[in-house]
Order: C-alpha cells, then structure tokens, then sequence
C-alpha cells in the first residue's frame, strides 16, 4: 500500500522550539504493509529515533514523534493508494 506522510518541524537542528508563524513541513511517499510500518521505514530512511509510541487511528493511519539529528519532528501518515507500484 503506498502512503503519504506529512513531516511537520517542532525544533530546529539545535533543539530549539520553532516559533512564529512559519513551521516547515514537507511531504513524502512510502510504500508499506501498514501505516506503522511506513513510521519505521521512513525512520530507518532518515536516521532518526521514534519518541514515544506510534498512535495508530482506524483507515490505516498514524502519527509519531521522531528525533532526528535535524531537529524533532510528527509525522502524519494516510493511505494514498491500495495498490503498490510495480
């Protein structure tokens, strides 16, 4: 199944909280059994450490906090498509 996952900053790369109006977030695509299983690829791919648990939500979706040498960060992930590329 191929997910979408929206990465949303919480910190800078020096542990700093972002404040103001402007929090960076990007998007990117995975394709996995279920959506923890997309959280644990895209943590492998991306060096970074789960904080906490991997909250799962009906409809193969999920949220987790990660840490990574670039800051602290959620990620949101939602099904994209029931099939997986070939």
């Amino acid at each position: 199944m191929r997910f979408s996952i929206e990465q949303r900053h919480l910190t800078d790369t020096n542990g700093r909280p972002i404040s103001g109006g402007h929090i960076p977030v990007s998007f990117h695509t995975c394709e996995a059994e279920d959506a923890t299983d997309a959280v644990r690829l895209f943590m492998s791919d991306h060096k970074a450490e789960i904080i906490g648990t991997v909250v799962e939500f009906p409809g193969f979706q999920a949220v987790a906090t990660l840490r990574s040498p670039q800051g602290v960060f959620t990620l949101q992930v939602a099904p994209s498509s029931q099939q997986m590329r070939r």
